[in-house]
Protein backbone atom coordinates (compact mmCIF):
# COMPACT_ATOMS: atom_id res chain seq x y z
CA UNK A 1 0.00 0.00 0.00
CA UNK A 2 2.58 2.46 0.59
CA UNK A 3 4.64 1.93 -2.39
CA UNK A 4 1.44 2.45 -4.08
CA UNK A 5 0.83 5.96 -2.48
CA UNK A 6 4.64 6.82 -3.45
CA UNK A 7 3.41 5.86 -7.33
CA UNK A 8 0.59 7.53 -7.24
CA UNK A 9 2.26 10.82 -5.90
CA UNK A 10 4.44 10.82 -8.67
CA UNK A 11 1.58 10.36 -10.80
CA UNK A 12 -0.16 13.06 -10.11
CA UNK A 13 3.28 15.05 -10.16
CA UNK A 14 4.24 14.32 -13.31
CA UNK A 15 0.44 14.79 -14.97
CA UNK A 16 -0.13 18.19 -13.25
CA UNK A 17 3.50 19.41 -14.04
CA UNK A 18 2.47 18.19 -18.23
CA UNK A 19 -0.59 20.10 -17.82
CA UNK A 20 1.25 23.27 -16.80
CA UNK A 21 4.14 22.80 -18.95
CA UNK A 22 1.66 22.72 -22.19
CA UNK A 23 0.28 25.82 -21.21
CA UNK A 24 3.32 27.31 -20.92
CA UNK A 25 5.05 26.40 -24.22
CA UNK A 26 2.57 29.14 -25.48
CA UNK A 27 3.64 32.13 -23.35
CA UNK A 28 6.02 35.06 -25.03
CA UNK A 29 9.47 35.52 -24.89
CA UNK A 30 8.06 38.57 -23.16
CA UNK A 31 6.21 36.69 -20.90
CA UNK A 32 8.79 33.48 -19.49
CA UNK A 33 11.55 36.55 -18.97
CA UNK A 34 8.72 38.22 -16.53
CA UNK A 35 8.52 35.01 -14.73
CA UNK A 36 12.00 34.46 -14.42
CA UNK A 37 12.96 37.91 -13.43
CA UNK A 38 10.29 37.39 -10.65
CA UNK A 39 11.48 34.58 -9.21
CA UNK A 40 14.85 35.34 -9.21
CA UNK A 41 14.08 38.59 -6.98
CA UNK A 42 11.72 36.77 -4.83
CA UNK A 43 14.95 33.85 -4.44
CA UNK A 44 17.07 36.60 -3.80
CA UNK A 45 14.82 38.69 -1.06
CA UNK A 46 14.73 35.04 0.39
CA UNK A 47 18.22 34.10 0.19
CA UNK A 48 19.40 34.75 4.21
CA UNK A 49 15.79 32.69 5.16
CA UNK A 50 16.77 29.83 3.00
CA UNK A 51 20.56 29.76 4.25
CA UNK A 52 19.36 29.57 7.55
CA UNK A 53 17.04 26.63 6.46
CA UNK A 54 19.69 24.44 5.33
CA UNK A 55 21.53 24.60 7.64
CA UNK A 56 19.47 24.20 10.56
CA UNK A 57 18.05 21.22 8.55
CA UNK A 58 21.38 19.35 7.72
CA UNK A 59 24.00 20.45 10.01
CA UNK A 60 26.43 21.89 7.27
CA UNK A 61 28.41 24.53 6.82
CA UNK A 62 27.89 28.35 7.39
CA UNK A 63 24.85 30.38 6.88
CA UNK A 64 27.13 33.45 5.62
CA UNK A 65 28.56 31.03 2.56
CA UNK A 66 24.90 29.92 1.98
CA UNK A 67 24.02 33.14 1.73
CA UNK A 68 26.64 33.71 -0.78
CA UNK A 69 25.68 30.66 -2.51
CA UNK A 70 21.67 31.10 -2.75
CA UNK A 71 22.62 34.99 -4.05
CA UNK A 72 25.29 33.48 -6.35
CA UNK A 73 22.25 31.01 -7.80
CA UNK A 74 19.96 33.77 -8.03
CA UNK A 75 21.12 36.81 -9.09
CA UNK A 76 24.66 35.25 -11.16
CA UNK A 77 22.77 32.48 -12.93
CA UNK A 78 20.07 34.96 -13.75
CA UNK A 79 22.03 37.40 -15.01
CA UNK A 80 24.35 35.18 -17.17
CA UNK A 81 20.41 34.00 -18.52
CA UNK A 82 18.25 37.10 -19.06
CA UNK A 83 18.63 37.73 -22.38
CA UNK A 84 19.27 34.44 -23.81
CA UNK A 85 16.43 34.19 -26.45
CA UNK A 86 14.53 30.86 -26.11
CA UNK A 87 11.24 31.14 -27.51
CA UNK A 88 10.29 30.64 -30.81
CA UNK A 89 13.45 32.27 -34.08
CA UNK A 90 16.55 32.39 -31.33
CA UNK A 91 18.44 32.91 -34.06
CA UNK A 92 19.27 33.90 -37.77
CA UNK A 93 22.73 32.36 -39.50
CA UNK A 94 22.33 34.40 -42.78
CA UNK A 95 25.53 33.34 -44.46
CA UNK A 96 24.57 29.83 -43.76
CA UNK A 97 20.83 30.80 -45.16
CA UNK A 98 19.90 29.12 -41.77
CA UNK A 99 17.59 29.49 -38.74
CA UNK A 100 17.00 28.11 -35.46
CA UNK A 101 13.86 28.03 -33.27
CA UNK A 102 13.94 26.96 -29.86
CA UNK A 103 11.72 24.55 -27.83
CA UNK A 104 11.29 23.50 -24.74
CA UNK A 105 11.70 20.00 -23.29
CA UNK A 106 8.63 19.15 -21.36
CA UNK A 107 8.73 17.69 -17.83
CA UNK A 108 12.11 17.72 -16.11
CA UNK A 109 13.15 15.79 -13.27
CA UNK A 110 15.30 17.81 -10.63
CA UNK A 111 17.54 15.72 -8.15
CA UNK A 112 18.49 17.71 -4.97
CA UNK A 113 21.87 16.86 -2.64
CA UNK A 114 21.66 17.88 1.22
CA UNK A 115 25.07 19.77 0.05
CA UNK A 116 23.56 22.76 -1.40
CA UNK A 117 19.99 22.64 -1.46
CA UNK A 118 18.53 25.60 -2.10
CA UNK A 119 21.13 26.83 -4.46
CA UNK A 120 20.72 23.93 -6.60
CA UNK A 121 16.73 24.04 -6.21
CA UNK A 122 16.68 27.97 -7.37
CA UNK A 123 19.35 27.42 -10.00
CA UNK A 124 17.72 24.16 -11.54
CA UNK A 125 14.04 26.20 -11.33
CA UNK A 126 15.30 29.52 -13.31
CA UNK A 127 16.84 27.20 -16.11
CA UNK A 128 13.90 24.97 -16.14
CA UNK A 129 12.15 28.35 -16.68
CA UNK A 130 14.04 30.40 -18.86
CA UNK A 131 12.95 27.79 -21.56
CA UNK A 132 9.40 27.03 -20.88
CA UNK A 133 10.09 23.25 -18.95
CA UNK A 134 8.15 21.99 -16.00
CA UNK A 135 10.35 20.60 -12.82
CA UNK A 136 9.69 18.25 -10.74
CA UNK A 137 12.39 17.91 -7.64
CA UNK A 138 13.07 15.07 -6.27
CA UNK A 139 14.69 16.33 -2.33
CA UNK A 140 17.52 14.50 -0.47
CA UNK A 141 15.12 13.10 2.89
CA UNK A 142 17.76 15.20 5.02
CA UNK A 143 17.07 18.25 3.63
CA UNK A 144 13.34 18.48 3.23
CA UNK A 145 12.22 21.71 4.55
CA UNK A 146 14.47 23.64 3.12
CA UNK A 147 13.70 22.53 -0.32
CA UNK A 148 10.32 22.43 0.19
CA UNK A 149 10.19 26.07 1.39
CA UNK A 150 12.83 27.09 -1.61
CA UNK A 151 10.09 25.53 -4.00
CA UNK A 152 7.51 27.13 -2.19
CA UNK A 153 8.78 30.54 -2.91
CA UNK A 154 9.58 30.09 -6.35
CA UNK A 155 6.51 28.47 -7.51
CA UNK A 156 4.51 31.64 -5.88
CA UNK A 157 6.83 33.79 -7.36
CA UNK A 158 6.13 31.87 -11.06
CA UNK A 159 2.61 32.56 -10.65
CA UNK A 160 1.88 36.32 -9.27
CA UNK A 161 3.89 37.04 -12.69
CA UNK A 162 1.84 34.74 -15.06
CA UNK A 163 2.74 31.50 -15.05
CA UNK A 164 0.57 28.35 -14.81
CA UNK A 165 0.10 26.60 -11.12
CA UNK A 166 2.29 23.37 -11.52
CA UNK A 167 5.24 23.80 -13.06
CA UNK A 168 7.90 23.66 -10.25
CA UNK A 169 7.01 21.02 -7.67
CA UNK A 170 8.37 18.34 -5.41
CA UNK A 171 8.29 15.07 -4.02
CA UNK A 172 6.50 15.57 -0.38
CA UNK A 173 7.28 12.30 0.95
CA UNK A 174 10.80 11.25 -0.71
CA UNK A 175 12.06 8.09 -1.02
CA UNK A 176 14.56 5.91 -3.43
CA UNK A 177 10.95 3.96 -4.69
CA UNK A 178 9.93 8.06 -5.15
CA UNK A 179 12.85 8.81 -6.95
CA UNK A 180 12.89 5.90 -8.88
CA UNK A 181 9.45 6.08 -10.13
CA UNK A 182 10.07 10.05 -11.19
CA UNK A 183 13.32 9.10 -13.20
CA UNK A 184 11.29 6.46 -14.87
CA UNK A 185 8.83 8.08 -15.55
CA UNK A 186 7.57 7.87 -19.21
CA UNK A 187 6.49 11.68 -19.42
CA UNK A 188 9.96 13.07 -18.08
CA UNK A 189 12.03 14.53 -20.85
CA UNK A 190 15.24 14.95 -18.85
CA UNK A 191 16.65 14.56 -15.57
CA UNK A 192 19.44 16.74 -14.00
CA UNK A 193 21.15 15.13 -11.23
CA UNK A 194 23.01 16.07 -8.70
CA UNK A 195 24.08 13.59 -5.98
CA UNK A 196 25.97 10.51 -5.07
CA UNK A 197 27.41 8.46 -7.25
CA UNK A 198 24.90 6.02 -7.22
CA UNK A 199 21.92 8.07 -7.37
CA UNK A 200 23.35 9.74 -10.61
CA UNK A 201 24.49 6.00 -11.69
CA UNK A 202 20.70 5.46 -11.47
CA UNK A 203 19.65 8.28 -13.21
CA UNK A 204 21.57 7.02 -16.44
CA UNK A 205 20.04 3.80 -16.30
CA UNK A 206 16.35 4.94 -15.92
CA UNK A 207 15.80 4.79 -19.75
CA UNK A 208 15.22 8.55 -19.85
CA UNK A 209 17.89 11.01 -21.10
CA UNK A 210 20.12 12.62 -18.22
CA UNK A 211 22.74 14.93 -17.24
CA UNK A 212 24.62 13.41 -14.09
CA UNK A 213 27.65 14.72 -11.82
CA UNK A 214 30.06 12.69 -10.45
CA UNK A 215 32.39 13.27 -7.45
CA UNK A 216 34.75 15.89 -7.22
CA UNK A 217 38.21 15.02 -6.09
CA UNK A 218 40.14 18.52 -6.56
CA UNK A 219 43.55 18.16 -7.05
CA UNK A 220 45.65 21.61 -7.15
CA UNK A 221 49.20 21.98 -8.33
CA UNK A 222 51.36 24.80 -6.63
CA UNK A 223 54.17 24.98 -9.30
CA UNK A 224 57.76 26.73 -8.31
CA UNK A 225 56.36 29.59 -10.44
CA UNK A 226 53.50 30.43 -8.24
CA UNK A 227 52.33 33.45 -6.57
CA UNK A 228 52.52 31.44 -3.15
CA UNK A 229 50.62 33.96 -0.98
CA UNK A 230 47.82 34.61 -3.03
CA UNK A 231 48.16 30.64 -4.14
CA UNK A 232 47.30 29.91 -0.30
CA UNK A 233 44.75 32.78 0.34
CA UNK A 234 43.08 30.94 -2.03
CA UNK A 235 43.38 27.47 -1.20
CA UNK A 236 41.92 28.64 2.67
CA UNK A 237 39.62 30.47 1.31
CA UNK A 238 37.93 27.79 -1.38
CA UNK A 239 38.42 25.32 0.93
CA UNK A 240 37.14 26.72 4.18
CA UNK A 241 33.89 27.82 1.97
CA UNK A 242 31.05 26.88 3.67
CA UNK A 243 33.46 24.32 5.09
CA UNK A 244 34.65 22.48 2.05
CA UNK A 245 31.36 21.38 1.06
CA UNK A 246 31.19 22.20 -2.98
CA UNK A 247 32.52 19.23 -4.78
CA UNK A 248 34.64 21.63 -6.56
CA UNK A 249 36.46 22.47 -3.35
CA UNK A 250 40.44 21.53 -3.31
CA UNK A 251 41.47 17.90 -2.20
CA UNK A 252 44.70 17.21 -2.34
CA UNK A 253 47.50 20.10 -2.66
CA UNK A 254 50.65 19.29 -4.77
CA UNK A 255 53.70 21.17 -3.98
CA UNK A 256 56.75 21.24 -6.20
CA UNK A 257 59.29 20.34 -3.39
CA UNK A 258 61.82 23.97 -4.24
CA UNK A 259 58.51 26.06 -2.48
CA UNK A 260 57.24 23.54 0.08
CA UNK A 261 58.85 25.41 2.73
CA UNK A 262 57.39 28.60 1.95
CA UNK A 263 54.18 27.18 1.23
CA UNK A 264 54.11 25.32 4.56
CA UNK A 265 55.22 29.07 6.20
CA UNK A 266 52.09 30.14 4.04
CA UNK A 267 49.31 27.80 5.43
CA UNK A 268 50.30 27.95 8.94
CA UNK A 269 50.16 31.84 9.18
CA UNK A 270 46.17 31.09 8.04
CA UNK A 271 46.30 28.71 11.05
CA UNK A 272 46.07 26.17 8.89
CA UNK A 273 47.10 22.92 11.48
CA UNK A 274 49.74 20.45 10.23
CA UNK A 275 49.26 17.00 11.91
CA UNK A 276 51.58 14.23 12.62
CA UNK A 277 51.42 10.53 11.76
CA UNK A 278 49.28 9.58 14.60
CA UNK A 279 46.95 12.19 14.40
CA UNK A 280 46.59 11.75 10.26
CA UNK A 281 45.56 8.23 11.18
CA UNK A 282 42.72 9.21 13.79
CA UNK A 283 41.33 11.22 11.46
CA UNK A 284 41.95 8.98 8.61
CA UNK A 285 39.80 6.32 10.41
CA UNK A 286 36.85 8.96 10.89
CA UNK A 287 36.74 9.98 6.81
CA UNK A 288 35.31 7.14 5.24
CA UNK A 289 32.98 4.53 6.70
CA UNK A 290 33.51 0.53 6.79
CA UNK A 291 31.83 0.57 2.84
CA UNK A 292 34.56 3.09 1.43
CA UNK A 293 31.86 5.87 1.26
CA UNK A 294 32.67 9.14 2.80
CA UNK A 295 31.53 9.45 6.56
CA UNK A 296 28.61 11.89 6.54
CA UNK A 297 29.08 13.10 10.32
CA UNK A 298 32.47 15.27 9.49
CA UNK A 299 30.56 16.93 5.67
CA UNK A 300 30.37 20.59 6.09
CA UNK A 301 31.70 20.50 9.56
CA UNK A 302 34.78 23.05 10.51
CA UNK A 303 38.45 21.79 10.61
CA UNK A 304 38.10 22.17 14.54
CA UNK A 305 34.69 20.42 14.85
CA UNK A 306 36.19 17.41 13.13
CA UNK A 307 39.18 17.54 15.04
CA UNK A 308 36.96 17.46 18.12
CA UNK A 309 34.79 14.05 16.81
CA UNK A 310 37.97 12.41 17.32
CA UNK A 311 39.46 14.04 20.37
CA UNK A 312 42.26 16.13 18.21
CA UNK A 313 43.19 18.97 20.33
CA UNK A 314 43.48 21.68 18.28
CA UNK A 315 42.86 25.50 18.52
CA UNK A 316 39.65 26.66 17.45
CA UNK A 317 40.79 29.09 15.17
CA UNK A 318 42.12 25.82 13.09
CA UNK A 319 41.03 26.93 9.10
CA UNK A 320 42.17 23.55 7.96
CA UNK A 321 43.51 19.91 8.72
CA UNK A 322 46.24 19.06 6.52
CA UNK A 323 48.32 15.80 6.21
CA UNK A 324 51.72 15.09 4.25
CA UNK A 325 50.51 11.92 2.38
CA UNK A 326 52.57 9.61 -0.52
CA UNK A 327 50.00 7.02 -1.46
CA UNK A 328 47.20 7.41 -4.31
CA UNK A 329 44.77 4.65 -3.35
CA UNK A 330 40.94 3.91 -2.87
CA UNK A 331 42.26 3.06 0.73
CA UNK A 332 43.45 6.30 1.50
CA UNK A 333 41.07 8.75 2.64
CA UNK A 334 43.45 11.48 1.94
CA UNK A 335 43.92 11.33 -1.91
CA UNK A 336 39.97 11.09 -1.86
CA UNK A 337 36.97 13.19 -2.16
CA UNK A 338 36.83 14.95 1.45
CA UNK A 339 33.90 17.83 1.72
CA UNK A 340 35.19 19.19 4.72
CA UNK A 341 38.10 21.50 5.67
CA UNK A 342 40.80 18.53 5.54
CA UNK A 343 43.84 18.37 2.56
CA UNK A 344 46.35 16.00 1.35
CA UNK A 345 49.53 17.56 0.97
CA UNK A 346 52.15 15.95 -1.97
CA UNK A 347 55.79 16.89 -2.42
CA UNK A 348 56.78 16.80 -6.01
CA UNK A 349 60.38 17.27 -7.64
CA UNK A 350 59.57 18.24 -10.78
CA UNK A 351 56.50 19.82 -12.87
CA UNK A 352 56.24 16.66 -14.88
CA UNK A 353 56.07 14.58 -11.34
CA UNK A 354 53.48 17.27 -10.70
CA UNK A 355 50.93 16.88 -13.37
CA UNK A 356 51.48 13.11 -13.16
CA UNK A 357 50.79 13.18 -9.79
CA UNK A 358 47.47 15.16 -10.13
CA UNK A 359 46.21 12.36 -12.77
CA UNK A 360 47.17 10.13 -10.34
CA UNK A 361 44.54 11.65 -8.02
CA UNK A 362 41.89 12.27 -10.76
CA UNK A 363 42.04 8.77 -11.91
CA UNK A 364 41.57 7.67 -7.75
CA UNK A 365 38.15 9.80 -7.91
CA UNK A 366 36.94 12.56 -9.81
CA UNK A 367 38.13 11.69 -13.57
CA UNK A 368 36.13 14.24 -15.46
CA UNK A 369 35.08 17.04 -13.00
CA UNK A 370 38.22 19.68 -11.52
CA UNK A 371 41.88 20.38 -11.42
CA UNK A 372 43.59 23.81 -10.09
CA UNK A 373 46.94 24.87 -11.21
CA UNK A 374 49.15 28.16 -9.35
CA UNK A 375 51.58 29.35 -11.76
CA UNK A 376 52.96 32.36 -13.09
CA UNK A 377 54.15 30.37 -16.60
CA UNK A 378 51.17 30.57 -19.17
CA UNK A 379 53.28 27.31 -21.07
CA UNK A 380 52.41 25.37 -17.40
CA UNK A 381 49.09 26.56 -16.79
CA UNK A 382 48.49 25.32 -20.51
CA UNK A 383 50.55 21.64 -20.39
CA UNK A 384 48.65 20.87 -17.54
CA UNK A 385 45.26 21.42 -18.81
CA UNK A 386 46.28 19.53 -22.24
CA UNK A 387 47.34 16.46 -19.63
CA UNK A 388 44.07 16.43 -16.81
CA UNK A 389 41.51 14.44 -17.75
CA UNK A 390 39.23 17.22 -15.78
CA UNK A 391 36.50 19.24 -17.26
CA UNK A 392 37.68 22.71 -16.03
CA UNK A 393 41.05 23.72 -15.65
CA UNK A 394 41.60 26.65 -13.25
CA UNK A 395 44.36 28.88 -12.57
CA UNK A 396 45.23 31.19 -10.16
CA UNK A 397 41.56 30.84 -8.39
CA UNK A 398 39.52 29.26 -5.86
CA UNK A 399 38.44 25.43 -6.70
CA UNK A 400 35.08 25.97 -5.38
CA UNK A 401 33.99 28.86 -6.55
CA UNK A 402 36.27 28.93 -9.83
CA UNK A 403 34.41 25.89 -10.89
CA UNK A 404 30.92 27.21 -10.50
CA UNK A 405 31.71 30.58 -12.79
CA UNK A 406 31.64 32.69 -9.39
CA UNK A 407 35.24 33.74 -9.94
CA UNK A 408 35.79 32.83 -13.41
CA UNK A 409 34.18 33.43 -17.28
CA UNK A 410 32.85 29.53 -16.68
CA UNK A 411 28.76 29.70 -16.76
CA UNK A 412 27.84 30.37 -13.99
CA UNK A 413 25.72 27.01 -12.93
CA UNK A 414 25.18 24.44 -9.54
CA UNK A 415 25.67 21.19 -11.84
CA UNK A 416 28.96 20.86 -13.43
CA UNK A 417 29.37 18.02 -16.27
CA UNK A 418 31.93 15.55 -15.98
CA UNK A 419 32.39 14.85 -19.69
CA UNK A 420 32.33 10.82 -20.93
CA UNK A 421 35.87 10.51 -19.33
CA UNK A 422 33.64 11.25 -16.00
CA UNK A 423 30.54 9.28 -16.75
CA UNK A 424 28.69 12.31 -18.23
CA UNK A 425 26.91 13.36 -20.94
CA UNK A 426 28.92 16.94 -21.52
CA UNK A 427 31.81 18.68 -19.87
CA UNK A 428 30.01 21.90 -19.72
CA UNK A 429 28.76 23.99 -16.72
CA UNK A 430 25.02 23.00 -17.06
CA UNK A 431 23.11 25.81 -17.52
CA UNK A 432 19.74 26.85 -19.95
CA UNK A 433 20.66 26.05 -23.58
CA UNK A 434 21.18 22.26 -22.04
CA UNK A 435 17.21 22.42 -21.11
CA UNK A 436 16.28 23.44 -24.91
CA UNK A 437 16.35 21.88 -28.13
CA UNK A 438 16.97 23.50 -31.50
CA UNK A 439 15.15 22.78 -34.79
CA UNK A 440 16.57 24.80 -37.40
CA UNK A 441 14.99 25.83 -41.01
CA UNK A 442 17.99 25.34 -43.80
CA UNK A 443 17.62 26.65 -46.93
CA UNK A 444 19.57 24.84 -49.95
CA UNK A 445 22.42 26.91 -50.37
CA UNK A 446 23.97 25.57 -53.98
Amino acid sequence: MIEKIKVEEIEVLVEKAKQAQAEYETFTQQQVDKIVKNVYQQTLANAEKLAVLANEETGFGKVSDKVIKNTFASEQVYQSIKDVPTVGIINRIEDKKMIEIGIPLGVVAGLIPSTNPTATTIFKSLIALKTRNAIVFSPHPKALKSILTAVEIIEQAAVEAGAPSGLVQVIQNPTLDATSALMKHENIALILATGGKAMVQAAYSSGNPAIGVGPGNVPVLIDETADLKHAIDCVISSKTFDNGIICASEQALVVDASVKASVIKELKEKQAYFMNSEESQKISQFILRETGTLNPEIVGKSAFDVAKLVGLNVPETTTILISEQTEISSHNPYSREKLTPILGLYTVDSFEQGIATCKALLANEGTGHTAVIHTTTDANAEQFGLEMRASRILVNTLGALGAIGATTGLAPSMTLGCGAMGGSSTTDNITAHHLMNVKRIAYGVE
